[in-house]
């Protein structure tokens, strides 16, 4: 049986964010080959109500668990067969069981890791947009797939692209380095001292991609490219010195692979999540994905150029992580959503994100993540510590 023949059925996890939607879109333009069968979303029972009401799934996931009665009489009031589960239990066992055959893994945060690594356990077609699985558990969440069969298809553009140059999760020994591209965010050619009184709102209104404020944020301190070096080391098996960031403005080159013979290979095309969501549905096959072609000439010109490590020292930082190892990635991204969640609630200063970042990975040095346990300790411990300094800058303010 061809993979065009079969029904896959689909579970969307982070069905309200911006990935979702792209996502339910591709999946929509193909009823023969695609099924929604779940969509789960954290607190927007309103926005997963319509969802729901839209693409007929079988089951609906809300995380917090006090909201499942609003979810469940939600469902009831449209005449909608789906069933209701709330928590983080039922979005692992609905991962794991045999509710779906793909999972597209779009929680943000370390909310996601539990049922990513759910899918991954099970062998399922992971399609992962969540990145903190990686960093926080990279090696945890590899080894699994490897052990289950699982398919792993990163879909943050830069990964998808490399995942096509190499029509593969590992590079192998003919690969000479990967090249990430980074748009540079919203602050790109700034100098540090202009970034000082940066707005929440400045932050998130990035040039190129539609992402959600998180995301939005580590890209505007180029932590978000700093979380993809990681992400390649796990998906692809390179060591630190054979990854590289060039930025890129026109966001058209997604990233580039260079051979030993000296060939690199790039894969470009319209800054637009769903290109990369429709070769993790329809992979190996190539399926429509409501993207249009990209035309060099309308487009003109590509530059690139180096990331500025001292105005965005969270691509410094996230290179140490790297090289650290063990649980250093965890502590990197734990501190940092901490950071970038009082940044949008206006607690701190933009500059104040690698600056705690820095403070949490100087005060918890890397240890062996030979455990998940270990791992989320760590992920705890530097909340705790940048949670406290937060804290105390707003007691002297």
């Amino acid at each position: 049986m061809t993979a065009s023949s079969t029904l896959q059925r689909v579970a969307v996890f982070g069905a309200t964010g911006s990935i979702g939607a792209s996502a339910l879109d591709v999946i929509a333009r193909h009823p023969q080959r695609l099924r929604v069968a779940v969509l789960a979303a954290g607190s927007q029972v309103e926005a997963l109500l319509d969802l729901c009401q839209r693409h007929r799934p079988r089951h609906a996931v809300i995380a917090r668990e006090d909201l499942f009665p609003a979810l469940r009489d939600g469902l009831r009031e449209r005449g909608l067969e789906t069933e209701a589960h709330a928590g983080m239990a039922a979005l692992d066992a609905l991962a794991a069981g045999d509710a779906c055959d793909t999972v597209v893994a779009a929680i943000v945060g370390a909310a996601g890791l539990s049922s990513t690594l759910a899918a991954a356990r099970a062998g399922k077609r992971l399609l992962l947009a969540n990145k903190e699985s990686l960093v926080l558990a990279g090696e945890l969440m590899t080894r699994a797939a490897d052990a289950a069969g699982a398919d792993i298809i990163p879909i943050d553009s830069e990964h998808n692209a490399i995942f096509q140059c190499l029509r593969s999760r590992q590079a192998k020994g003919d690969v000479r380095r990967i090249v990430l591209t980074a748009s540079g965010g919203p602050f790109r050619g700034r100098r540090r001292t202009e970034l000082a009184d940066v707005t929440p709102a400045q932050a998130v209104a990035h040039p190129k991609w539609s992402m959600g404020p998180k995301i939005s944020v580590d890209s505007a301190t180029l932590m978000n490219k700093g979380l993809e070096l990681i992400e390649a080391h796990h998906l692809f098996g390179l060591s630190g010195d054979r990854l590289g960031v060039l930025v890129h403005p026109q966001s058209l080159v997604h990233s580039l692979v260079e051979f030993v013979d000296g060939s690199t290979l790039a894969q470009l095309g319209l800054p637009d999540m769903r290109t990369a969501l429709a070769v993790g549905l329809g992979w190996p096959d190539r399926i429509d994905s409501g993207v249009a072609g990209l035309d060099l000439l309308t487009q003109g010109r590509l530059d690139f150029e180096a990331p500025d490590m001292d105005a965005f020292p969270c691509l410094r930082l996230a290179c140490g992580a790297l090289d650290a190892g063990g649980t250093a990635p965890a502590i990197l991204n734990a501190a940092n959503e901490v950071a970038v969640s009082a940044f949008l609630q206006g607690k701190i200063r933009f500059l104040s994100i690698p600056a705690l970042v820095e403070e949490a990975l100087a005060a918890l040095p890397a240890a062996p993540a030979d455990s998940l346990e270990a791992l989320l300790e760590a992920d705890a411990r530097a909340r705790r510590i940048t949670e406290t300094t937060i804290a105390g800058h707003a007691a002297r303010a």
